[in-house]
């Protein structure tokens, strides 16, 4: 049963297990978002669909998740392989956003966001993350050794860098972490040598030393988020404000949470800013308690899982790199979410995935989806692909 199992995976199929997964942890998003949202004014007594719609962020998330089909559709509607080989062009376009967005208003002290219709805006970094699994994914997977020579090396160091440097100069720590442990996770997959990857990660920690002491000097709002997570008692009105107050919240929810819709809560008093969206987890955890975010984690490692076990079953080296590239992407922004809001890890500014506020974040992650379920669909013909080259 097993081996039948492992053999439809690896049969060309619409993977239904990820995509309903994707779209439960949405709807979960949704819920997540209308709490924080929540008016006691107006009460609890009314429906779901109510209580959504007098929720002004809550209506507008649930809009994303209503539009997001199409991020999918359009990441399937052409083949992976094509896009492989047009990865130029995408990663260029998405470089040009990048360098274009920094000449905007800024907003919070970062310029990452364009305006478009009423107050909405688009946030061109989160979907630049989907066209650098693209074309990493492609470089990667040109030769039978991941890096032949130290000059493909080098040329793959100015791929990364070059939309990296633009992401630093938003500036935009979150999404730059994002965009090394997408290269490292790409690196590994792709058969790079071990000596080689634990190389790269001691030259980066080296760099940055010199990167951490002008920050201590310049006394920047960065180095107070890192000594915060070290010791946040050390300034609890300044940096250290929001991870004792996550971490109050959370601690707050026991095991089955205060209720989700309970007026006077820490949630529904702003005690923890930016609840809907970096610090939503503290939100679920007080108001779902330990049983909300179990279920909520469960339903992320089923994600996981399931594109663990499509990666392993996809026969080309292309699919399988963008399939892990997903997958790092979205593990590492669970891992650094969860772990800032129960004070584990610095604040970065990383939305939790499908769950936290924001368009530009939920079509991204759901193109990320769409990208994994045209690989699934079509690895027959990759498989095909591959061997007549």
């Amino acid at each position: 049963m097993q081996q039948n199992a492992i053999s439809r995976l690896a049969r060309p199929h619409f993977d239904w297990v990820l995509c309903l997964t994707a779209y439960a942890l949405a709807i979960f998003g949704v819920l997540a978002v209308t709490i924080t949202n929540f008016n006691p004014e107006l009460g609890a007594n009314r429906s779901f669909f109510q209580l959504v719609m007098d929720s002004g962020n809550g209506r507008w998330q649930a809009i994303f998740v209503l539009i997001s089909p199409i991020a999918v559709a359009g990441m399937m509607m052409l083949n992976y392989q094509l896009l492989g080989r047009i990865w130029p062009m995408l990663y260029i376009g998405s470089c040009v956003l990048l360098l274009v967005v920094l000449f905007t208003d800024s907003i919070a002290g970062m310029s990452g966001w364009f305006q478009v219709l009423w107050d909405r805006t688009i946030q061109p970094s989160e979907l630049s993350k989907v066209a650098i699994i693209i074309s990493l994914s492609s470089e990667l997977s040109r030769h039978k050794q991941p890096i032949p020579n130290w000059k493909y090396f080098l040329r793959l160091c100015a791929h990364i860098g070059i939309p990296l440097l633009l992401i630093i100069m938003q500036p935009d720590v979150g999404t730059m972490l994002v965009f090394i442990v997408i290269f490292l996770t790409l690196l590994l997959v792709s058969g790079c040598s071990l000596k080689l990857w634990l190389g790269i990660i001691g030259t980066g920690i080296v760099a940055c030393v010199p990167v951490m002491l002008w920050l201590q000097e310049k006394g920047d709002f960065r180095w107070r988020r890192i000594t915060a997570f070290i010791d946040p008692t050390h300034d609890t009105t300044g940096s250290g404000f929001q991870i004792l107050n996550s971490m109050a919240a959370v601690g707050s929810g026991g095991i089955k949470g205060v209720g989700m819709f309970v007026p006077g809560t820490m949630t529904h008093l702003n005690y923890v800013p930016e609840n809907h969206t970096d610090f939503i987890f503290s939100s679920i955890g007080e108001t779902m308690g330990f049983i909300g975010c179990f279920i909520l984690l469960a339903l992320y490692i089923t994600l996981f899982l399931r594109m663990l076990m499509l990666s392993y079953n996809t026969p080309d080296r292309y699919g399988r790199l963008v399939i892990a590239g997903v997958m790092s992407m979205l593990l590492f922004h669970v891992f650094e979410n969860v772990g800032m809001n129960i004070g584990v890890m610095p604040i970065t500014g990383i939305p939790l995935p499908f769950i936290s506020y924001g368009g530009s974040n939920l079509i991204a992650n759901m193109a990320g989806i769409g990208l994994v379920l045209n690989v699934t669909q079509r690895k027959q013909g990759a498989r095909n692909a591959h061997a007549r080259r």
